[in-house]
């Protein structure tokens, strides 16, 4: 089995896209800005992220709550440098919500949440497990 990628279903699509691709960095596989439909890539070795719109899926699947409240799922990415990471999406527009702060001896994070409230966790490794 293979995680080829974590699809989040979001209702506005072309604010998510410019986030993911725009604000986070992440390769966009084919440039489909206005959807329905477009899967990132974080790098080399990596499952994608991808975005499909809320809307063409309650299609599909002929029911599906009009729109996700609270916090639903969580994006997580590690990055070599977290502080210069941030530095670099603050100043493309992010907002973090939290961090860079440590989370355990072994990891430092930062959290913020994109267009639609799907929060994101920025992780610098510190060590690998002993």
């Amino acid at each position: 089995m293979e995680l080829t990628q974590v699809r989040l279903l979001v209702d506005d699509f072309a604010a998510c896209y410019r986030f993911y691709a725009d604000v986070l960095g992440l390769e966009p596989q084919s440039g489909a800005d206005r959807g329905p439909y477009e899967k990132f890539s974080p790098g080399t070795g990596s499952a994608g992220i991808a975005l499909q719109d809320r809307a063409m899926m309650a299609r599909v699947l002929g029911a599906l709550g009009d729109r996700a409240t609270g916090h639903r799922s969580l994006v997580v990415l590690r990055v070599d440098d977290l502080d210069a990471y941030c530095a670099e999406i603050t100043g493309r527009g992010a907002t973090l919500l939290h961090g860079p702060a440590p989370m355990t001896d072994r990891m430092r994070v930062a959290h913020l949440e994109d267009p639609e409230g799907n929060l994101v966790e920025l992780q610098q490794w510190l060590r690998p497990r002993a």
